[in-house]
């Protein structure tokens, strides 16, 4: 027998504009010509060396991944990724579900991060109109389209709108490809049960991004580098509004985990910049690391000689070269450190804040990959 479910439409949605936000983009956002002030001297060395295999990796055409945490774009660094995507050194970048959340609610009103305790005390902690409706459409949309979860969202930003196709269209196309292409006849039902429900017009939807110049997703889509969307289902506020779809979920983010896998399959030689992220980009990386193993292996050859720095506010005085500690060490429980220090490669842990260690490795970069 089926349990019974909550019902979402339940819940009353208030604007976005009603919200009171701890960050203000154009005053919190980080300038890249910022100097960077809190950095140890060990902290100073990594970066160099860091450097030194960027710049060999994408001279030889290998990949140069960041993946990072929400508190990267809550820290207001948007601007130094873009600008290290602008300028070549970064082929792929990846975040969660927050990440993607934050970085799109600045580019939409300029503000982003909510008092929880605040809002949880009056049963309003992320139950915003305009973030699960605009967010959860753009995936909806985009799944339908092939797109992935970061791509969906970054096109919102990048064009300011969506065009929804009609319910007749929609259905045409289902009832047409049931038999010869049933993925597309599911992509198609999905979207349409979505229209219905919400009784959208068919056309273009304008959603105007007046900060859309501080959005990361919005800056990789035009600039055509990859930045994956890596959600946790029932992790993010977006899950509150009815609008809100597992199907399209799942086939956006899915494709966002193949895409990484891509990437990571041809990491020989690059280098891997994990920052502020203990769950998402571990958990993401050995699944991707394992199965592209995998396949290079069955070819005759390795996924080696890469490199991974990860970047995090915890001290661990272990050194990480040798191996994991005992169960018995503190660090042992670093699990992100853990993690990496298995997937091969040469591995550096720097205890730092994402704001200092970007802007340092911005600054020290020559000004273009090319």
């Amino acid at each position: 027998m089926p349990y019974p479910q909550f019902d979402r439409h339940a819940v009353k949605m208030l604007p976005l504009s009603s919200r009171t936000n701890k960050t203000q983009i154009e005053v919190d956002h980080v300038p890249v010509d910022q100097p960077a002030e809190d950095l140890s001297e060990v902290a100073r060395r990594t970066i160099d060396e860091a450097v030194t295999r960027i710049v060999a990796a994408r001279r030889a055409g290998a990949p140069v991944m960041l993946t990072f945490g929400a508190h990267t774009i809550k820290n207001g660094l948007s601007l130094v990724l873009a600008q290290l995507m602008e300028r070549g050194w970064l082929t792929h970048l990846a975040t969660n579900g927050a990440g993607i959340i934050h970085d799109w609610e600045f580019a939409y009103q300029g503000q982003s991060a909510e008092d929880v305790a605040h809002y949880v005390a009056r049963g309003q902690f992320g139950n915003w109109q305009d973030t699960g409706f605009n967010i959860n459409l753009a995936l909806n949309v985009g799944a339908y389209e092939g797109k992935g979860y970061g791509e969906s969202v970054g096109a919102l930003i990048e064009n300011e709108g969506l065009d929804i196709p009609s319910a007749d269209a929609l259905q045409a196309e289902v009832v047409e490809n049931v038999a010869s292409d049933p993925a597309r006849s599911a992509r198609a039902a999905d979207l349409l049960s979505i229209v219905k429900r919400f009784e959208l017009p068919a056309g273009r939807l304008e959603v105007p991004h007046p900060w859309k110049r501080f959005s990361v997703q919005g800056a990789a889509y035009r600039l055509g580098v990859p930045l994956t969307g890596h959600p946790m289902f029932g992790h993010d506020i977006i899950y509150n509004h009815p609008m809100n779809n597992g199907a399209s979920l799942g086939r956006a983010a899915e494709r966002d985990f193949l895409t990484f896998a891509e990437s990571v399959s041809r990491l020989s030689g690059g280098v891997y910049l994990s920052i502020g992220s203990a769950v998402m980009s571990p958990m993401v990386f050995e699944k991707s690391l394992s199965i592209t193993q995998n396949v290079a292996i069955q070819q005759g050859r390795r996924i080696e000689n890469h490199s991974i720095y990860i970047v995090d506010l915890a001290k661990s005085n272990w050194d990480w070269s040798q191996g994991e500690p005992p169960q018995d060490d503190p660090a042992y429980y670093l699990r992100y450190n853990k993690s990496f220090s298995r997937m091969g490669g040469q591995m550096r842990y720097v205890t730092a804040d994402n704001r200092d260690f970007l802007l340092q490795l911005c600054h020290s970069l020559p000004e273009s990959a090319n």
